[in-house]
């Protein structure tokens, strides 16, 4: 395991008592935390409609936080692309690298991160969107590429510039397009693990090399929550269920201080449900850490690891990422 590149996955999530300014801000500590850990890059994803996320505005927000690092990797994890025109993400993109060189990665998903109604708002005439995302993913890579240079509709600053583009999943549809466009492959197992195995088959056996990439490269997202003690990590641990319930029942709260949880989330559908969702969410203390990261690594054989970590305190939290940084690192 030590040699797997260890990434970050933060939503800038408003906790309670905060707003998201305070979220922000906390992103921002976040970044400059795991970027002296060691950490390879920190994605931030595209949600709308959502009162407790404050990562809507994707691409301003990671050209706030990558101006407030220095060297870690920045990006969308991802930006849902048939909500904009690839020429708007082109530019966006574009003065983004231009202004962070060697910096942004580009991680596209096909979902509105949000309800069909605020799809809707977004999208306007435009609600059939998703099924162009193929072509939209190659208008896309049209517009970045010196190939364009001679095309009626450019994008400046975004032309010729090196962005790595990846395609983001969590389902099986996305492995088919990241293989066939030879792109590396991100899939969010931490709230959508069902097809994950299937997903990185699928991707590896279907691979076609691109000027990007020679060879497959899987990277997959779980949750992770670290502490001195595994009582701790399983104590921590009950934000991440709560928010996740709260999905679930549609009764959404800010990330909540850990605690003892509800009786509603002992009902057997709802616990179930839960569980479904976080089956890729490893707790426990650096010993446990590692041998259900080193079960997960075997079975995926993942190129690298994103963590995401809900954690009601930032000091636990920043323990957590230095846990699992630990556990990597001592394999």
């Amino acid at each position: 395991m030590k040699n797997i590149p260890l990434s970050v996955l933060d939503l800038a999530i408003v906790v309670q008592g905060g707003d998201p300014a305070d979220a922000i801000r906390r992103t921002v500590t976040l970044a400059q935390q795991v970027e002296n850990l060691g950490y390879n890059r920190l994605w931030l994803a595209e949600h709308h409609n959502m009162e407790h996320v404050a990562s809507s505005a994707t691409s301003v927000l990671i050209g706030h936080v990558a101006g407030q690092t220095k060297h870690m990797r920045i990006g969308s994890g991802g930006i849902m692309l048939p909500n904009h025109s690839p020429l708007v993400i082109a530019e966006q993109f574009g003065t983004l690298e231009s202004i962070y060189p060697g910096r942004i990665d580009l991680g596209l998903g096909r979902a509105p991160g949000t309800d069909q109604l605020t799809a809707y708002a977004l999208r306007r005439n435009n609600m059939t969107a998703a099924d162009r995302f193929p072509e939209d993913v190659k208008e896309l890579q049209q517009y970045l590429s010196t190939d364009n240079h001679g095309a009626k509709v450019r994008a400046f600053p975004g032309e010729g510039l090196d962005i790595p583009l990846w395609i983001l999943g969590s389902s099986t549809d996305s492995a088919y397009l990241a293989a066939n466009y030879g792109l590396p492959y991100a899939f969010a197992s931490h709230f959508a693990p069902a097809k994950l195995m299937d997903a990185i088959e699928i991707y590896r056996n279907n691979f076609k090399p691109s000027a990007q990439l020679e060879k497959p490269y899987v990277m997959a997202c779980v949750n992770a929550i670290g502490a001195d003690t595994d009582e701790e990590a399983e104590h921590l641990v009950t934000s991440l269920y709560r928010m996740f319930m709260g999905i679930i029942t549609n009764n959404r709260s800010p990330l909540s201080p850990p605690a003892p949880l509800p009786e509603m989330f002992y009902h057997p559908e709802i616990q179930q449900m839960v569980r479904n969702m976080t089956l890729y969410t490893f707790t426990g203390n650096k010993e446990s850490l590692k041998e259900k990261f080193e079960v997960f690594v075997e079975a995926t054989g993942v190129d690298e690891l994103m963590i995401t970590s809900p954690i009601y305190d930032m000091d636990a939290k920043y323990k957590s990422f230095d846990l699992v940084k630990e556990v990597f690192e001592t394999a």
